[in-house]
């Protein structure tokens, strides 16, 4: 409604200004009227009084424009502001009819808080004051009269305190409450603040919703005490529930079987004081006071007593409500008691078979006591009976290779001369032997070592190619001379494993896959799976029977006694694989030929690093190469110096340190030691090498012969970078090794 009165107040504003520009006009043209007749009455010249004459006629004719012009824009500005009045009626016609169209009540109070509308559904809520309602009226007069003539249900009681809420309820004026009113309606009376600080309020009716909303509470409260008495029904324990006044509200039909009572028992006695008569008096029940009414106010908790009537025993709990009223539970625990009876006698046999039972169980694990002590020294003594093997193979590993040692030395040097063809046949058969005689000693060795624990697995990151393509190198001269095709793969694959025990792992699968074979191939495969690389060795020699695969992991088992070997080499397998937790497998059938096979875990790579030992150094003859040979043995000195001559070197050959550095005069020095790592007297060639370096002033070239295959003595010969030849002595590796160390 202020948006169609400020057109009209700025029409009437215009009009005021437009009259009073008028009221000026008017005033001046009078003056100038009056001006020219007085100049026609005084003498004077007639040209002056014309051409006066002719600028007043100038001035009025300007004059009456401008008031024409004025007259106008004043009959345009009524014109506009009974147009603007027009609307601004209508507008407020069309407001009125929208507000009365509506259903919900409508009422605006203006910033001070005075009634300016409302329609005909407001004034439907307080039927008894409607007559009394009108515009300008403030909200308080309006709740003030309400609350007199008790319209809302809460000014029954405290009118004042109800218009003291209601105040502050509208004062706030944000959303939504509902009131109850005296006639049974219920008003749901939403408040908001318009933008000019009035206040607009729509009352809707929800006596309906109200009435809707208590149904479906009734209707959930009966499906509840249906519920409710189901659950009881389906109880066991019989239950009674009486109200404030004792009499009988709910009850269950365990309830009547249990006490007996009849049908209509809740019509004819259904109170507290009926059940009470009869559980005692006609029961005989002593409750123990389980049964008093306990009223309000007095005691809550609840109460439980074990009574007996006549033949039976009842379970009995009461519970006082907090509002009032009383619950009572009877249970029948009648044979509950006899079951537990008999599980008491039961339990006091069982007990005393377990006290039976206990006593010969304590006999049997004393007697067990005993066996365990009697296994625990029988395992001491198998493990110090494995140590002592280990032990002995240790020390005698030295005794074992050294005549070995000098033997194979004899033989070679024998093998480098001219000899005849006899001679020269014996002397090759005399090789065969001495290496299936170190063949076997470095079997039984490895084994032992592995059952021993002393070869621990060293884990490390590896190319599985290059491993291969060194096992290409050794066996491919060895298939060759068979007459089999050896295939490898090549791919460059990564693995995490001990190289060592895998290269041994490989190459006993390669030596038996060419021992077994006739004819044909043999193929090395890598395949990567979900668990990581899979290593076979397949040949397509005479297979194995199914009953037979699991033998062929044991110690000296041979299936085919026409070939060479020693029955060793998967026993070594077998016992490697277990130590890495490397899985073997073995797919073979008679007349298949077989496939061994390795699971290997997938390593990261890393960056290779160069042996400088492996980087062959310039070639060029041994001839007049300055050796010292350190040994304790005559026999190897004697061996080492025929050897090593026959290759055109000077050897010298020493017991020990004293006799070594006596060989030579001062500032002088031999080209490169090789020496032995056990000496006499507890001597190692390790320590004397010091000695002999420090003694020599300079950092001779060095090569330890040792039959220890240790890893602790490899690691600290390699941190010094001396390199390590195992016993017995190839003649090959000791002149390839030399050979190397030539710069």
């Amino acid at each position: 409604m202020s948006e169609v009165a400020l057109p009209a107040a700025q029409s009437d504003s215009e009009l005021d200004s437009l009259r009073e520009e008028v009221r000026k006009l008017r005033k001046i043209n009078a003056a100038l009227i009056d001006r020219v007749e007085r100049s026609s009455d005084m003498a004077g010249n007639a040209f002056s009084m014309f051409e006066t004459a002719i600028t007043l006629e100038a001035m009025v004719r300007d004059r009456t424009i401008e008031l024409e012009d004025a007259l106008g824009r004043l009959a345009k500005a009524n014109a506009d502001l009974a147009d603007a009045h027009d609307k601004a009626e209508a507008a407020q016609i069309r407001l009125r009819d929208a507000i009365a169209s509506i259903n919900e009540g409508f009422v605006l109070f203006d910033a001070d808080d005075r009634l300016v509308l409302f329609n005909e559904a407001y004034l439907g809520f307080w039927p008894e004051i409607a007559d009394q309602v009108r515009e300008g009226l403030s909200f308080e007069e309006v709740a003030r009269l309400a609350a007199a003539y008790h319209q809302p249900l809460g000014s029954v009681v405290a009118p004042d305190r109800w218009v003291s809420d209601r105040l502050a309820r509208h004062s706030v004026a944000d959303g939504g409450h509902v009131h109850a009113l005296a006639d049974g309606r219920w008003v749901q009376i939403n408040e908001l603040r318009t933008s000019e600080g009035g206040i607009v309020g729509i009352y809707t009716d929800i006596t309906e919703v109200k009435a809707e909303d208590a149904r479906d509470r009734a209707l959930e409260l009966a499906e509840r005490n249906l519920v409710l008495q189901a659950t009881l029904d389906n109880l066991s324990e019989g239950v009674c529930l009486f109200d404030a006044q004792g009499r009988v509200a709910a009850w269950n039909e365990a309830l009547q079987h249990l006490l007996g009572l009849p049908d209509d028992w809740a019509q004819e006695s259904g109170t507290h004081a009926a059940l009470v008569t009869l559980c005692r008096d006609r029961m005989g029940m002593a409750d123990q006071g389980c049964l008093d009414w306990r009223g309000h106010g007095q005691r809550s908790d609840s109460m439980h007593a074990l009574v007996q009537a006549g033949e039976r025993s009842y379970e009995l709990r009461s519970t006082a409500l907090e509002r009032g009223g009383q619950v009572i539970g009877f249970t029948d625990v009648t044979d509950m008691l006899r079951a537990q009876a008999s599980l008491q006698e039961t339990a006091e046999n069982l007990e005393r078979r377990v006290a039976d039972r206990t006593a010969e169980l304590l006999a049997e694990v004393a007697e067990r006591r005993e066996i365990e002590g009697q296994l625990r020294d029988a395992k001491t003594a198998a493990e110090k009976a494995n140590l002592s093997k280990t032990s002995f193979l240790a020390a005698a590993s030295h005794d074992l290779l050294q005549p070995l040692n000098a033997a194979r030395l004899f033989v070679a040097a024998l093998g480098d001369r001219r000899l005849a063809l006899p001679t020269r046949a014996l002397v090759n058969q005399t090789s065969t032997a001495l290496d299936s005689v170190e063949d076997l000693l470095e079997a039984l060795l490895e084994i032992s070592r592995l059952d021993a624990g002393a070869i621990q697995p060293k884990i490390g990151d590896f190319r599985l190619d290059t491993l291969l393509g060194t096992l290409r190198v050794e066996f491919a001269p060895v298939a060759r001379a068979a007459g089999l095709t050896l295939h490898i793969a090549s791919d460059p694959i990564w693995i995490r494993s001990d190289i060592r025990l895998v290269r041994r792992i490989l190459q006993n699968f390669l030596s038996n896959a060419l021992r077994y074979t006739q004819r044909g191939s043999v193929t090395v495969d890598c395949r990567a799976n979900a668990g990581g690389v899979r290593v076979s060795v397949t040949d397509s020699g005479p297979g194995i029977a199914p009953d037979k695969q699991a033998l062929v992991f044991e110690e000296f088992r041979r299936l085919d006694t026409r070939t060479s070997g020693k029955g060793l080499g998967l026993a070594i397998v077998k016992r490697a694989s277990d130590m890495l937790g490397h899985r073997v497998t073995l797919e073979s059938a008679p007349g298949k030929g077989a496939t061994f096979a390795i699971d290997l875990p997938v390593g990261e790579p890393v960056a290779e690093q160069v042996n400088g030992w492996d980087t062959p150094g310039r070639d060029r003859t041994m001839r007049g190469l300055n050796l010292l040979v350190i040994d304790n043995e005559r026999a190897i000195q004697t061996g080492m110096r025929t050897l090593l001559g026959g290759w055109g070197c000077t050897v010298q050959t020493a017991g020990g340190f004293a006799e070594a550095t006596a060989l030579f005069a001062h500032g002088q020095a031999p080209d490169v030691i090789l020496i032995d790592y056990h000496l006499n007297d507890g001597e190692t060639g390790e320590a004397t090498l010091a000695q002999l370096r420090d003694h020599f002033g300079a950092a001779v070239p060095a090569i330890m012969i040792s039959a220890d295959r240790g890893k602790e003595l490899k690691a600290r010969l390699d941190a010094q970078g001396t390199p390590l030849l195992n016993k017995p002595v190839k003649p090959a590796q000791l002149r390839a090794l030399l050979r190397t160390m030539l710069k």
